[in-house]
């Protein structure tokens, strides 16, 4: 049985899955703080699924294939994660268009890693405890 089956375990790996890409988006958002009329983005808000509520259907996805040589091979748009970004735009725009805050990005960045701080921490606890219940009885280690 892995970690990954117990759906704590599983609900807090995509919580800090999430928010890691999320720290990525504020990254870019940062680095691209003077570049003119760049959008921020950001993932929506974190969602955990019911588990008694059926997940939704999932299609394989589509890949296209090259009927002539000359063709050039597609790339996958697939993303490498559930969350999609979307743009965010902070409260002001500059002159040049660009809508970057970068106090408003701190404020997020600080968030984002206390939220990962909060799963790592509930990540352990709950190993502590698994490990706890594996020990045998009456053995003091």
């Amino acid at each position: 049985m892995t970690p990954d089956a117990i759906p704590l375990l599983s609900m807090l790996k995509n919580r800090m899955s999430y928010l890691n890409q999320r720290q990525m988006l504020i990254a870019q958002n940062v680095a691209n703080s003077d570049t003119p009329g760049f959008a921020p983005r950001d993932l929506k808000p974190f969602v955990v699924a019911d588990p008694m509520t059926p997940a939704p259907l999932q299609m394989a996805p589509v890949n296209t294939a090259l009927t002539n040589s000359a063709h050039i091979a597609g790339v996958s748009t697939t993303p490498s994660t559930p969350w999609a970004p979307t743009n965010a735009p902070d409260s002001e725009t500059r002159v040049d268009g660009n809508q970057v805050v970068l106090e408003e990005e701190m404020i997020k960045m600080n968030d984002s890693r206390m939220n990962y701080d909060a799963a790592i921490g509930f990540y352990e606890k709950s190993m502590s405890m698994i490990q706890t219940a594996l020990r045998t009885p009456g053995n003091g280690s």
